[in-house]
């Protein structure tokens, strides 16, 4: 019997419909949630990721701006805008695209926004916060990925999570979420040895490496419940995961296909920590007054 269909899409709709009712409440409290976009370049794909989350933000009746700077701007000139941002009361979550030029240190520009609003919960102090069970704003790819495996109603607690992939967005962030959730985790990765009898053990199993297919039938438990956070763009043009779905689905329980699985719950989840960010400020200003 086939898999059944974890469907970004439908529970992103579902969230956002709770995020707009969210940002309604704020705004009659006088807080107007503000997301901050800074896109460097004209990368096509960083260019249509952007308009989406400023439209997404527009739909939730949400503040957005976005400053677009060419690629050949400097380190310096970058910071400064993010210090900008740091002061500026109505912006509520800054977000600078990825991949930037080669003359910018990634690790500066994660480093300068303030850790209050860093909704993309890449700073080492949200990491941090990740780690040791404190709040902060986690990544929204891996925890669009916890939200959908719950939405489905799947245990997590006392499971084997096995996570193939350890990127600082993705695999490093799943996998502590999930032993939040009290899971056991296993993470795989480029040097594992036997990495197929150790993903074959997963009751979820969570693939983000960025080639495609990689992941077949022989990767999975009978059962397993599988998240493809990949995607790849083949030579037909078409685009897939890095799970060979046609040959995974026969045997998984749950899987999510792509596209239409985990990519539109990273936006969501994104609106989701800038309403956050916009409730602490709201909190922080209510204790000022006492």
């Amino acid at each position: 019997m086939a898999a059944e269909l974890i469907l970004g899409k439908e529970l992103a709709k579902e969230k956002r419909e709770q995020i707009k009712h969210e940002v309604a409440e704020l705004k009659e409290k006088g807080v107007k949630p503000g997301l901050a976009v800074i896109l460097i370049g004209e990368d096509p794909a960083s260019q249509t990721y952007v308009n989406s989350k400023a439209k997404a933000c527009e739909k939730a009746g949400m503040h957005s701006e976005v400053y677009r700077m060419d690629d050949s701007v400097s380190q310096q000139e970058l910071l400064e805008k993010i210090d900008e941002l740091n002061e500026n009361n109505a912006i509520h979550g800054i977000l600078v695209q990825l991949p930037l030029p080669e003359h910018i240190s990634e690790k500066a520009v994660i480093h300068r926004i303030i850790p209050e609003k860093d909704v993309d919960g890449f700073h080492p102090i949200n990491a941090g916060k990740l780690m040791i069970g404190e709040d902060g704003f986690v990544p929204c790819t891996p925890l669009g990925v916890l939200e959908m495996v719950k939405s489905k109603g799947i245990p997590i607690e006392g499971k084997h999570v096995v996570v193939i992939g350890r990127s600082n967005i993705v695999g490093k962030p799943a996998g502590q979420l999930f032993l939040r959730e009290n899971a056991t985790v296993t993470y795989c990765h480029s040097r594992t040895a036997n990495m197929k009898e150790i993903a074959k053990q997963a009751d979820i199993l969570i693939v983000a490496v960025g080639r495609a297919n990689m992941i077949g039938a022989e990767y999975v438990k009978n059962g397993a419940v599988v998240l493809d956070v990949g995607i790849n763009r083949l030579d037909n043009g078409k685009l897939c995961g890095d799970v060979d779905f046609e040959e995974v689905k026969e045997i998984a329980s749950y899987i999510t296909p792509v596209p239409g699985g985990v990519g539109p719950m990273t936006i969501t989840m994104l609106l989701h920590n800038t309403v956050k960010s916009a409730k602490n400020t709201l909190k922080e200003n209510q204790a000022s007054i006492y």
